[in-house]
């Protein structure tokens, strides 16, 4: 890799990010290991579920790179357990390029996706981009509310009826915007854009996965209203 390469990829604002990367199989492994090295990242490279989450706990990696296929618990059960107590960014690897697998890894909380076999020039490149979109946005100081939801910027707490309610960093950053723009239709485009950011492969089928979680977890379903072929609007229940 030239020194023009490390430039490149290299994570603007986040010089020596420290990633987490759960991969069995040894040589995707240490090709991934070694050249995202090169790109100037910190990496600990873990070989099951187990292990990754107790390196989790010990590090506070910026990033998890999660291979969905590990022996034991597999990648869909590690993702879901981190999602219990972080809001890590988590991008998966998955050997089959099939909507069902998408689906899944998002629904347990996953940010992206990459399908085996990939380059790990485009790895380091979407590792790249799922820490920009991780960086917050231009910072708001004012609460939000719309009835007895209420967030936080700041603190990036959400509260419903005084009762907190635990998020996923997108998650947070989709209701935020929702709620910026409360009584306005905002359409997926849009969502997609702002929440994650026009290369994000996953299409708008990711936002109204990421809203469905989202009415679940606020248990508020009829305060983000659909609207058929237009998006989606925060009301007051």
């Amino acid at each position: 890799m030239t020194a023009a390469d490390a430039a490149e990829l290299h994570p603007t604002g986040s010089p020596g990010a420290q990633l987490l990367l759960v991969e069995d199989e040894e040589s995707i492994g240490s090709l991934v290991h070694a050249y995202l090295e090169q790109s100037g990242y910190r990496v600990a490279w873990v070989r099951s579920g187990e292990e990754a989450l107790r390196t989790l706990d010990q590090l506070a990696p910026r990033l998890v790179i999660l291979d969905i296929g590990l022996p034991g618990a597999d990648g869909f059960d590690v993702c879901r357990t981190i999602r219990t107590h972080s809001a890590v960014p988590i991008l998966m690897l998955t050997a089959r390029d099939e909507e069902a697998d998408r689906v899944a890894g998002l629904e347990v909380g996953a940010d992206d996706y990459m399908w085996k076999p990939f380059s790990p020039r485009e790895l380091a490149a979407r590792v790249k981009a799922v820490l920009r979109r991780s960086e917050p946005a231009a910072p708001f100081t004012q609460r939000l509310e719309v009835g007895d939801v209420v967030l936080d910027p700041q603190a990036r707490e959400v509260t419903v009826a005084g009762e907190p309610v635990e998020l996923t960093g997108k998650e947070f950053d989709l209701l935020a915007y929702l709620l910026e723009n409360a009584g306005i239709v905002v359409s997926r485009d849009q969502l997609l854009d702002r929440v994650w950011g026009m290369s994000y492969a996953g299409g708008t089928r990711t936002v109204d996965v990421h809203v469905a979680q989202l009415r679940r977890k606020l248990g508020r379903p009829e305060s983000i209203r659909t609207f058929r072929g237009s998006g989606y609007k925060a009301v007051k229940p």
